[in-house]
């Protein structure tokens, strides 16, 4: 077999990195499956072929990876190993395959803009004075719920509790906390501003600039497993743009949320080997449990992607359709053709 660099895409297809995916894994049991599958797939593509060299073998070898890699994968629904490895790793610097507008065309409305908008105006030009947490206070954040989400809504999710404190509006707590993270607030002598940077952003295109920072930022910086409950699972946050491109080819139409489970599962099947043993959940269960409440409902809907919507009135309701949003062909502009 070819050597392969250690951040070279894996030879089994997978869209990782081989350092991430099948290295050292070739005697590891069901988890080296893939590598040895490459490994007898090489050798039939060999065959009883003649070569004068190595050097020529490591060349024929290269250009059959390199065709396998360009190869689109049923399981990637249409993109090919070498499409995943670029969305996987450099998301935000792959023009080829998408592109992500710094400024939107149109005014944005997503649930994450809609507390940033009264946060702002909260904060205003004379500051908000946090609590001696350094939280945002009580009395705004009351205020921010019920405009957030109406009156009636409002008395029917606080019934068994209040908000008394900014962490009991996890909404408002995470859109404040990527707002920071994103450098539009921040503390200054005691109390919550406006950045310079915001000020500008706002002055000069309003919202449609605001938008793609916080995409990014809730992207790159900020961790979907904060506060969750569920295992870290780093890589469904990584596979972002998978579920971004899954939504803008099959979200013309209400789909049940399990479709895009099955999806996620069918393109990354090794995500379950992450999962650490719990006497409740199957790791399957788990990583589909955590997919769609970190990914569809926390993110997708958050920021506006998609429409996530229950299909039961209970309110721990873990069943959902999923319709994507006009706004996510705005904030993401996907380059690929067919």
């Amino acid at each position: 077999m070819p050597a392969v660099s250690r951040n070279d895409p894996c030879p089994c297809g997978s869209g990782k990195k081989y350092k991430k995916c099948c290295l050292g894994k070739e005697e590891s049991g069901t988890s080296g499956l893939g590598a040895a599958v490459v490994s007898d797939e090489l050798r039939k593509v060999l065959g009883d072929r003649q070569f004068r060299s190595l050097k020529e073998v490591q060349t024929f070898l290269d250009h059959h990876v390199q065709r396998q890699n360009q190869r689109p994968v049923d399981e990637f629904h249409g993109l090919s190993p070498e499409q995943m490895y670029q969305m996987l790793n450099f998301p935000f610097t792959s023009p080829e395959l998408v592109c992500f507008p710094e400024v939107l065309d149109t005014a944005p409305a997503a649930p994450i803009l809609t507390l940033f908008n009264l946060l702002a105006e909260a904060i205003g030009e004379q500051g908000l004075k946090p609590t001696t947490k350094g939280n945002l206070p009580q009395k705004f954040c009351r205020e921010a719920a019920q405009v957030y989400w109406a009156e009636e809504t409002y008395h029917e999710l606080t019934r068994y509790g209040g908000i008394n404190k900014e962490d009991d509006f996890s909404d408002l707590h995470n859109t404040r906390l990527v707002a920071e993270l994103a450098g539009l607030v921040r503390k200054y002598k005691g109390r919550f501003i406006l950045s310079r940077d915001c000020r500008k952003l706002l002055a000069v295109n309003g919202l449609a600039a605001i938008y793609p920072t916080l995409f990014r930022t809730f992207i790159e910086q900020f961790n979907w497993a904060y506060q969750d409950g569920y295992p870290e699972l780093r890589f469904i946050q990584t596979a972002f743009l998978f579920t971004l491109y899954l939504l803008m080819q099959y979200g013309d139409t209400w789909r049940p949320h399990e479709f895009y489970e099955d999806s996620f599962l069918r393109a990354f099947p090794a995500v379950l080997d992450e999962v650490p043993p719990r006497p409740v959940f199957t790791p399957e269960e788990e990583v589909r449990n955590c997919y769609t409440w970190r990914t569809l409902v926390h993110f997708a809907g958050f920021l506006g992607l998609a429409a996530v919507e229950p299909v039961t009135d209970e309110l721990l309701c873990r069943e959902y359709r999923v319709k994507a949003l006009p706004l996510l062909h705005e904030a993401v502009q996907f380059q690929l053709s067919g």
